[in-house]
């Protein structure tokens, strides 16, 4: 059945030596962390001497601040699914779950598996990926890894790691600036300035759907963050068509018109079905023509679609269609083109303009528009 509060997950991922044990240990001292379950790839990884309580069955660790600790010894869904099982025990609560990649890992295939499960997508919620960047070794590990620069392609919150031992501000810019073209909409958290005995971690770290807990309300521009990428679309920084992070582009295509829910419907399909591996990330609030008042909102990771939820109304004053869309090896002016060609912008390119007025077959007078 489905749950009527799904359990929100989060992804944290980031290259080997990123820092992500160091993250976890910082949480784990947030009082928010209470009923967390936490999924790691080596209890010894953990500094949680502390906190343990008593080793629970099939590998998960109880610890004394109410969380689970587990280790992934076989496939992830196996993990998820006996924790579920745990909700079946008297007084075991589970408010959240936290994922820990490998270091090597493209996080795509942990999203697939919440989203496509049949049990897991009905119980629980994507929250949000978290990608830690080494402020240390990030260029290099950027340059040399295709994986790195996907992790933070795919990212909703950026946490940048060790830059109090970066060697110059010149090269903490060049490395900001570098993860800002890959995914200019995720806020980054320099873990080195944050103060962690307030809870500061948590707030910034979690809740990044639509809902704002804050605010008790929806927010659009918070979860699109589409100004960002529209900001970043100015810098015009030499890329080197060799790095690997080079094909990862950010952009938004905007609409100023209802769309008829067939055509936006259209455009999906066509765009998951024939590039659905280079669609990195793709969010988007969409005006339909049948019900203008209550805006979609659609949610993807590469082929696979969340449910689009329709909102009761709209948020705010903006009522464009607004989608943001991270894609590898797929150029934005093709996007744009194919977007335009289902709502009805069709415009003949070069060759169809010169077939249609210089072939001898043309009717006589006509001009294309």
């Amino acid at each position: 059945m489905t749950r009527e509060n799904p359990i929100p997950l989060s992804v944290i991922t980031g290259f080997l030596g990123s820092g992500k044990t160091t993250l976890l240990n910082k949480l784990l001292q947030e009082t928010q962390m209470a009923n967390t379950a936490i999924i790691i790839n080596e209890f010894g990884d953990i500094g949680i001497d502390h906190l343990l309580v008593e080793t629970a069955d099939e590998g998960i660790i109880e610890l004394s601040d109410g969380c689970l600790c587990c280790t992934v010894r076989g496939e992830l869904v196996d993990t998820l699914l006996r924790l579920l099982k745990r909700l079946d025990v008297p007084n075991v609560q589970i408010s959240r779950i936290i994922v820990e990649t490998t270091g090597l890992a493209d996080p795509a295939p942990i999203l697939h598996t919440i989203m496509s499960h049949p049990v897991l997508s009905e119980q629980m919620r994507l929250d949000g990926v978290i990608t830690l960047v080494d402020a240390v070794n990030g260029s290099n590990t950027l340059e040399a890894h295709e994986e790195a620069a996907k992790q933070v392609a795919v990212a909703d919150r950026l946490v940048l790691t060790k830059s109090q031992l970066q060697p110059s501000l010149s090269e903490a810019e060049l490395l900001l600036r570098r993860i800002a073209r890959l995914n200019p909409a995720a806020p980054v958290i320099d873990l080195t300035s944050l103060n962690i005995t307030t809870n500061t971690l948590f707030e910034k770290l979690f809740n990044c759907g639509l809902y704002d807990p804050a605010s008790k309300s929806v927010d659009v521009a918070r979860w699109l963050r589409d100004e960002a990428i529209n900001e970043n679309s100015h810098d015009h920084h030499h890329h080197d068509v060799n790095r690997h992070d080079a094909s990862i582009r950010a952009f938004t295509l905007t609409h100023d018109i209802p769309i008829e829910a067939s055509a936006i419907q259209a455009f999906l399909d066509l765009l998951r079905s024939a590039h659905g591996p280079n669609l990195l990330r793709l969010k988007g609030i969409i005006q339909t023509a049948e019900n203008p008042e209550n805006p979609v909102v659609i949610h993807a990771v590469q082929h696979l679609f969340h449910p689009p939820a329709t909102l009761s109304e709209w948020p705010d004053d903006d009522h464009r269609t607004r989608m943001v869309l991270i894609t590898k090896n797929l150029a934005p002016e093709f996007v744009e083109r194919l977007f335009n060609a289902f709502i009805g912008k069709v415009a003949p390119d070069t060759p169809d303009r010169q077939a249609m007025e210089h072939n001898p077959l043309a009717i006589p007078g006509h001009t294309a528009k």
